[in-house]
């Protein structure tokens, strides 16, 4: 498989393919909804909420937590996940700008 070669891309364009592809899985999908139910840090079993394997349900929680848009906390035996929302935040307007730059062309060139 050849590199991405994400060095010939902006910065902007690198960050909206990274948050993009958090977005690309329907387990993280799952893992978020359920974090911003909470409304808190979660220390419950997502295994049990999402019905995916512990292993499976970790590697999702890593991608999430390298982006940052969860943190986690451990308290005693457990880690309690909860949503970044400054990341989350920059996240939103990153994906805003860059969904929204339609919105000052109105003419149908095509």
């Amino acid at each position: 498989m050849g590199l991405t070669k994400s060095e010939i891309f902006t910065d902007i364009q690198n960050e909206v393919a990274l948050f993009a592809k958090v977005f690309a899985h329907p387990a993280r999908v799952a893992i978020l909804e359920q974090l911003f139910k909470m409304d808190s840090c979660y220390c419950g079993n997502l295994v049990d909420e999402i019905g995916l394997a512990q292993p499976t349900i970790s590697q999702h929680l890593k991608e999430l937590r390298n982006l940052g848009l969860i943190k986690g906390n451990v308290e005693g035996t457990s880690v309690c996940y909860c949503i970044d929302t400054e990341n989350w935040a920059k996240m939103k307007d990153v994906m805003f700008q860059f969904l929204n730059q339609d919105s000052a062309n109105t003419e149908d060139y095509c």
